[in-house]
Formats: C-alpha cells, structure tokens, sequence
C-alpha cells in the first residue's frame, strides 16, 4: 500500500510540474474560506496495516485560490487527533505500547481537477481531484495518564548509547508530503463541498515514541509489560527504524466563494456569471 502511495505521489508532482511550467494567460481570481471536519488515524510502528484503526476527530480551515478551472491551491490548518495501541491493532500485543497525539499541521497544497470545476457553475459544478504539496507539523506523544513521552526515557539513541533521563530525544516539529483524491460538488453560487481522503508520509518516525530497541533501563512507558525483563536480553527491536510515520484525514468541508478581479479580465464576475 505504502508503494502504491508513492507512485500517486511521483504522477501528481510530474502533473503538477507541468503546470507550473506551462505559460498562462491572465483568468480572474478565485478564493474560497471554509473548514473542515472527519476522520484522523495513525500508521507506524504501532498499527503498520490497518487503517482507521482508532479513528479519531480532526478538523481543520482553509483558503483556497483559483487561477483557472482546473488548477487550484490551498494554504490548510489541520488539528488532528492521532492514537495507537498494540492491544487494538493487534500486531505486537506483547509489547504492550500505546500512545495518543495531537498533530497541528500547516499544509500548502495544490489540486488538479479532472474536469472544468467552478463553485457556482451550472454545468461544470462537480469534478473529482488529485492533490499533493508540503506541510509542516508539530506533535507531543503522550501516555495514557498523560505524561509527554518525548521526555521519558523510551528508547535508545542511534548508536545504542542511552539518552539522559529527562532530555528530549528528538524534535516535535517535522515536515510532511500531504497527498490524495477527493471529489467537489457546487451547492450554490456561493457554497461548495468536497469530500476528500487525505494521506501523509511523514519525515519521522516519532509520532508514536517507537523507534529502534528497547533501551537497557526498564520504566513503565517503554516496556509496560516488562518484555525485556522477562526475557534477560538487552537491544531487542521494539520498533522499525526505517519506515516513517504516516497519518491520515478523511474529511468533509464546505466553503464560501469570492470572486476577485485580476490581471486583464475585468469583467470577471459577468464572465463566471453562468460557466
């Protein structure tokens, strides 16, 4: 699946590409406010195959701008609530892990409609979309009773030396490839809605605090069912250090449509009138 999500993305940078480098004449302008709300889940080292396993609430805003009927681009705010556990996923229950998260993401993002899109269109007012750009995020993994996991001694540093108790191992501030399909349908002269399934590969592996071995000093957060003390062994895996994070965001969201003169089309507003 983590295959099939790269090659979409490679197709949506090259379509994107395109774009940008194909010459433009003069359109009006189009900008659309609105938010969004649905569906947040978590991928990694915790819950590798499964998802919407322990689905969440997110919600977010956004401003979209149009150039022309087909391209679009978007700045978006996404607060997305993220958990995992061994015992749901059921992948290692005998590690005994689980985590909850708050992601604050800052994406911009481009779209490409497959058909003429207008919010306000009498003919042209539904298409699907692909969509792919770059966010930035922050996150804190904390415990069950609510202890900032980033703090604990959870895990060990690359080379296998042990990280001082207490001290941050690792950045909560990482960037992201947001990318996905979804689909716009026009309400009205003024409103839109659009339903959308939103993946994003993240560049750490730190949103569940699950990275490497086992450290060699026990505590309740990094071995809760005291795995390696049963076992007498030091270093064993406790997570894949070579697959990043993912998460997700299934959403609905309604936006309001204004329309802005530019460039030479200063007609605009009658133009759009009936597309």
């Amino acid at each position: 699946m983590k295959n099939c999500k790269k090659h979409f993305l490679v197709t949506l940078i090259v379509l994107m590409l395109g774009q940008f480098l194909a010459p433009k004449a003069a359109h009006s302008q189009v900008i659309e406010v609105g938010g969004s709300v649905g569906l947040s889940y978590y991928m990694g080292d915790i819950n590798p195959s499964k998802p919407f396993n322990q689905s969440q609430l997110g919600w977010g805003a956004l401003v979209r701008y149009y150039n022309d009927t087909r391209w679009a681009f978007r700045l978006a705010y996404s607060n997305l609530q993220l958990n995992g556990s061994d015992k749901a996923s059921g992948y290692r229950p005998e590690r005994g892990l689980s985590f909850n998260d708050n992601v604050n993401d800052v994406a911009l993002i481009a779209e490409f409609n497959f058909f003429d899109y207008f919010t306000g269109s009498k003919r042209h007012g539904l298409s699907p979309y692909l969509f792919g750009g770059i966010s930035v995020l922050s996150f804190n993994p904390k415990a069950d009773d609510g202890t900032a996991l980033c703090n604990v001694l959870t895990d060990v540093d690359y080379d296998g030396t042990m990280p001082s108790d207490g001290d941050a191992k690792y950045s909560k501030v990482a960037v992201s490839i947001p990318f996905g399909v979804g689909v716009k349908y026009s309400l009205g002269k003024k409103l839109g809605i659009a339903l959308e399934w939103r993946w994003d590969y993240a560049f750490t592996d730190w949103l569940d605090d699950c990275h490497a071995y086992y450290p060699t000093e026990n505590n309740e957060y990094s071995d809760p069912t005291n795995f390696t003390g049963n076992s007498g062994e030091t270093y064993i895996q406790r997570g894949n250090k070579y697959n990043n994070d993912w998460y997700g965001y299934l959403n609905f969201s309604l936006v309001y449509k204004f329309v802005l003169p530019g460039g030479t089309d200063c007609n605009a507003r009658d133009k759009y009138k009936n597309y």
